[in-house]
Order: C-alpha cells, then sequence, then structure tokens
C-alpha cells in the first residue's frame, strides 16, 4: 500500500511498533543502516509481537540504495522542520514516506536534496522537539490510508 522508510532508526521499541504497524496497513517497511541495534533484539521482537514473519521489511546500507529502490514512487520527508502540513497532499498507493532517526531527524543533506517531491510535517505546539517516532509514522500512515478508503483495509 505504502512505503515507510526509517532513516537510521535507533530506538529498538519503536522500530518494532512500526513494524506492527506496516503489517496492518499493507505496508512496507524500508530501513537504512546504520540501526541502532540489531533487528533480532528482544526489545524489537517483543513490540512487534508475532508480526515479523509478516512483515515486508527491507534493509538498505545507504539512502541512494533506497531511493534506487523505490524512484518509481513519490517521496515526502517527514520533518518538524518542514512548512507543509501533512494534511495538505492528496496521497495514493505507493507514495513513500521517509523519518530521521529519533534524536535527531532527518540530515540536512537529505532535506535539501531533490529527492523528495515535498516536504510535510505534523503540527504540534510551539517549542516542542517532536512525536515519538512511532507515533508519527502512524498519525501519517493513517491519513495516507484514509485517504484511499481504507484500500484493502477491514
Amino acid at each position: 500500500m505504502f512505503n515507510i522508510v526509517l532513516f537510521e532508526p535507533e530506538i529498538p521499541p519503536n522500530t518494532g511498533n512500526i513494524i506492527r504497524l506496516c503489517v496492518n496497513t499493507n505496508s512496507n517497511l524500508h530501513l537504512i543502516k546504520p540501526l541502532g541495534f540489531d533487528l533480532h533484539e528482544k526489545k524489537v521482537r517483543r513490540a512487534g509481537l508475532d508480526y515479523h514473519d509478516m512483515a515486508k521489511v527491507f534493509l538498505y546500507d545507504n539512502f541512494n540504495e533506497c531511493f534506487t529502490s523505490l524512484k518509481n514512487n513519490r517521496f515526502f520527508a517527514v520533518s518538524t522542520k518542514a512548512k507543509n502540513c501533512y494534511i495538505e497532499f492528496d496521497y495514493k498507493e505507493g507514495d513513500v514516506f521517509v523519518f530521521g532517526p529519533e534524536t535527531r531527524g532527518l540530515p540536512d543533506y537529505l532535506l535539501n536534496s531533490t529527492d523528495f517531491e515535498n516536504k510535510i510535517k505534523i503540527p504540534m505546539y510551539k517549542n516542542n522537539r517532536s512525536l515519538n517516532l512511532s507515533n508519527s509514522v502512524a498519525v501519517v500512515l493513517y491519513e495516507a490510508w484514509r485517504q484511499t478508503d481504507f484500500k484493502l483495509g477491514t
């Protein structure tokens, strides 16, 4: 349905939660190294429950490798530095949502690259850092899925 990219994720339970979320929305998860953990870590497995066998998870050495693999899709950088709210766009199947690491977000060299068709943010009160990564993925992914009338859902 959609593609979620985690650029250098750091916290195992967040990735485990996102694995579960991707299975339940029929979405693909793309992880870009280095990871801050081993995918087989107990914390990742526990958060993902028994969804790991059903998950479509792809691992890449760098962003360019991931971009090349998904280049026929639209890319959206999700960042607190973006100007446009995530609800301002019309999403379609195959769209790619790229999220940065929990402690620092997407690096400027990626945010300023031409690889992204759009940059989007989730609104928050001023002077706050950011939402939890797995919550942010859920907010954006469910809006995109809602816009496609929950195709293939229950």
